[in-house]
């Protein structure tokens, strides 16, 4: 028998947590997404995010002028735009908290700094993060909408001075086919914003341009490309740093986009992109779970739980 994917799986878990549980506020489901119903989707947007930092939330994006994926909190309930604030969104402030969960990714980090670009609370985890300049060549630096930016953003101390940015690229059940989007006229437009900056990477390999062209890659590529130039830029930007290390997280159950044997490559996911990098220190994979396994089981008990029953 055909096995079920983690994404088919993942709709029949929300449905039972619909049906059986109360960790959508009671929502019965079957709500209109893209023009169909589903019984996997909310009939209230808002009771997509966790309870006690919904209200803040929804403040955060619009007092910061971010752009929520597709133009309003989805009412999806398998998004991984709304998975990442789920997970990160409560401990942003708690210094302690995102300081373990950075160690546990590079244990050198020793201090954290307040990332100052958010208008409206500041604190050390920025959501929808672009740079202050258009360093891209992408004619826009609007947050969250039709540029490159990344879904979390941590800025760490390391203990020899140095201030290094943590990207996190958060995944869900995404899975992506075998797209050229070095195609035509927009294909056109994308060689000519990236080729050079590719080309004179420290990061990246310029051998291997082909790849960059294809998700996941093509969103990997430009997040590196964003955060050296982060770097490069340092002088002017307000964020200023020194280095960065690329944080993917990933189910680990997500075969579909983990174990794919990318055409473009011939290799699985990691082996593709780790094939395109110069230093492998500068990117990790990590599962969701994994991520917050440092944080203070006491303190953020009732989250724990939450996150366990609906995500781990």
């Amino acid at each position: 028998m055909k096995s079920t994917s983690f994404k088919n799986h993942r709709y029949l878990r929300a449905e039972e947590l619909i049906r059986r549980s109360s960790i959508f506020n009671n929502d019965i489901g079957g709500g209109i997404f893209k023009g169909k119903p589903y019984p996997f989707v909310l009939h209230d947007n808002n009771n997509n995010l966790y309870a006690l930092s919904s209200s803040e939330i929804l403040q955060y994006f619009y007092k910061n002028r971010i752009a929520w994926w597709n133009g309003r909190l989805t009412n999806h309930t398998l998004s991984s735009q709304v998975a990442c604030l789920n997970h990160l969104y409560p401990i942003r402030d708690d210094k302690a908290a995102v300081l373990s969960i950075v160690q546990n990714i590079c244990a050198d980090i020793v201090d954290l700094e307040r990332i100052t670009t958010d208008t409206f609370k500041p604190a050390y985890i920025q959501f929808e993060s672009v740079s202050d300049t258009d360093h891209l060549n992408e004619l826009t630096s609007t947050r969250g909408s039709n540029c490159t930016s990344v879904d979390a953003l941590i800025l760490g101390v390391h203990k020899d001075g140095r201030r290094i940015l943590f990207p996190i690229e958060w995944k869900y059940v995404e899975v992506y086919g075998n797209d050229n989007k070095a195609r035509g006229d927009k294909g056109t437009t994308r060689i000519s914003r990236y080729t050079n900056l590719i080309n004179n990477s420290i990061q990246l390999q310029s051998t291997t341009h082909d790849i960059y062209y294809f998700e996941p890659f093509y969103q990997l590529m430009r997040q590196t490309l964003w955060a050296e130039q982060m770097i490069a830029c340092r002088n002017t930007e307000t964020i200023r740093v020194d280095d960065f290390i690329h944080v993917h997280v990933i189910p680990s159950e997500n075969k579909e986009l983990l174990n794919k044997i990318y055409p473009c490559s011939g290799q699985e996911m990691e082996n593709t992109w780790r094939s395109c990098l110069k230093d492998q220190s500068k990117y990790m994979i990590v599962t969701p779970k994994a991520l917050l396994s440092p944080i203070s089981k006491s303190q953020y008990q009732t989250l724990i739980d939450y996150l366990e029953t609906r995500y781990w």
